[in-house]
């Protein structure tokens, strides 16, 4: 029996603890989340009792991070994070300086020094990809153009926080902290990590695109599953620590782009399945390490800092946001959905304030604050979620309000002058340009019927109207952009958007303004088929139904019965 058993302690009081914790939150209906962060406080050192190895549950996490971002990347496709990029890239850069504006702004009022307030401004600028990720799969959102947007967001976060954990200790000397061994200027150090970073990239992109496939093929032909779940699995913490080891990157990046490129083979949704229970797992852990770190006592001590900290992550972080998106002429629920996506802070703002602390600028009080700011708004974001439903609903009561948050007028928003006469009676509206959007239209094209296109993503609507495709910018549970659709003179309106939430609008909104127009729906699960069935829809179709309906009349015509 061996002697030394702190790895099989930590993990079993861990995921032990955090069942009973999260079955207790899920009983008084709060979220788990909040359960398992508790049972890190329980197991961590602040409190008397059992105390968890802090080193082992923290790489516990790491591994948890490196599965949940293989697992995103599985569903994200090059395509996706391309399809954001014009929204994500400014939106998250503007977003990380305003909240690190704030940040400075409330050191600096406590006396911190330049360095210190910086380091505390960036720390509290970023979101924890790992909370989003979970809060997304919570509601179905993730593989909806929000969902994309967010998770995009959050991408272009991670790549920053990357080149600031790189360049700090070369940094830290002229920020008034400790300075470190290295010599080069902190402008090489720049180029250096980009071309790192670029490498890195490039190599993915080219290489693993083609390569990981190939390797999921290979391994899937042998005929062992647990083969197969060894090559998922090991594909994704080798190739996030290899990353990690070789260009400077995170290992949440690094496993995010792996599987990003294994989401290119047919295999993807089998490597999904596979590795879903190890993600689940692994992921408690991370709430769980969050916990672990966390020292009641800050609230006691500093309570006027930490409200000031917490307004910050979730206030001034989400009202920024929603601005920016807004000046971005997206959606009101896109605005709402990644202002609520960024009203916490998460594994990098760790990082950094525990770099920040070893290197001398940041003093261990920010460290402190900046924990107790994750704690309580991790514990928060869901309610921040559950918000955007009511908010939604009370802009709905208000047109005027909403009227001028849509300003200035956007040239998408309405069908340019140059649609023909023809396409604007009995043609088919289709709402969501997604994979199944695009297979419609195909075959629409192959047939010759006429088709109008509404599609919440601007990039893909700026695309489509260069090529010619009658498209409407927004979203079709507003009755606006259905009108601007011109669905009163429409034949067949047909929902493949992915996301659900807003179906019961569209089909109000379409039957009254042409009664005899026939809606086909594309749902998800045997609920959503049922919910929608009973709102006079023409035609539900789920995905499983179809294939296995499409499959039984194969086999029932190759075998002479049908």
């Amino acid at each position: 029996m061996p002697h030394n058993v702190s790895l099989i302690a930590t993990i079993a009081a861990s995921l032990g603890l955090a069942l009973i914790a999260g079955l207790a939150c899920a009983r008084l209906r709060i979220p788990p989340i909040v359960g398992y962060l508790l049972a890190g406080v329980m197991l961590g050192p602040a409190t008397p009792g059992f105390v968890a190895d802090l080193d082992l549950a923290a790489q516990l996490a790491e591994i948890g991070v490196m599965l949940l971002m293989f697992g995103v990347g599985l569903h994200f496709s090059v395509a996706d994070l391309l399809a954001v990029r014009k929204i994500a890239v400014p939106g998250a850069v503007i977003q990380m300086v305003v909240a690190t504006a704030l940040g400075i702004v409330a050191a600096t009022g406590w006396g911190w020094n330049a360095g210190a307030a910086l380091i505390f401004g960036v720390a509290l600028s970023v979101a924890s990809t790992v909370v989003l990720l979970r809060a997304l799969e919570l509601r179905g959102a993730l593989r909806s153009i929000n969902g994309q947007i967010a998770v995009g967001w959050l991408i272009v976060e991670d790549l920053a926080m990357v080149l600031v954990l790189v360049l700090l200790p070369a940094l830290a000397g002229l920020l008034g902290g400790q300075a470190t061994d290295r010599t080069e200027a902190w402008s090489t150090t720049l180029v250096i990590t980009l071309g790192k970073v670029a490498l890195f990239i490039t190599i993915m992109l080219v290489v693993g695109k083609r390569l990981f496939p190939a390797l999921l093929l290979f391994v899937a032909r042998s005929g062992s599953r647990e083969l197969f779940t060894l090559c998922v699995v090991a594909a994704a913490i080798a190739i996030a620590f290899g990353s990690a080891q070789l260009f400077d990157v995170s290992f949440a990046l690094g496993a995010f782009f792996a599987g990003m490129m294994m989401g290119e083979s047919n295999l993807s949704h089998r490597a999904a399945e596979e590795s879903l229970p190890l993600r689940e797992a692994f992921s408690v852990l991370f709430f769980v390490s969050v916990g672990m770190l966390f020292d009641p006592l800050v609230l006691m001590e500093h309570p006027g800092k930490v409200l000031a900290v917490t307004a910050i992550v979730m206030l001034g972080k989400t009202v920024a946001a929603i601005v920016l998106v807004i000046l971005l002429r997206y959606p009101l629920e896109t605005a709402l959905i990644v202002g609520a996506s960024l009203a916490q802070i998460g594994e990098f703002s760790f990082i950094l304030a525990g770099l920040g602390v070893g290197l001398k600028l940041l003093p261990a009080e920010g460290q402190s604050l900046i924990l107790a700011a994750a704690f309580i708004s991790i514990s928060l974001n869901s309610v921040m979620f559950s918000a955007i439903a009511p908010l939604l609903r009370w802009f709905a009561s208000r047109p005027r309000l909403l009227r001028w948050l849509r300003r200035p007028a956007d040239p998408l928003s309405a069908l340019p002058m140059t649609v023909p006469a023809e396409t604007l009676s009995g043609q088919v509206v289709i709402v969501g340009y997604g994979r199944v959007g695009r297979r419609i239209v195909a075959t629409l094209d192959e047939v010759d019927v006429s088709y109008i296109i509404v599609e919440t993503n601007r990039q893909a609507v700026q695309e489509l109207r260069r090529r010619g495709t009658p498209t409407v910018a927004g979203d079709a549970a507003v009755p606006e952009v259905l009108v601007q659709a011109h669905i009163a003179t429409a034949a067949m309106l047909i929902i493949a958007a992915p996301d659900t939430a807003g179906i019961p609008k569209m089909i109000d909104t379409a039957r009254t303004l042409n009664p005899a127009v026939e809606i086909i729906v594309r749902t998800h699960t045997d609920e959503e088929s049922a919910a929608f069935s009973k709102l006079s829809v023409g035609r539900v179709f789920m995905g499983e139904h179809e294939l296995a309906t499409a499959m039984a009349k194969h086999i029932t015509r190759r075998m002479g019965k049908g």
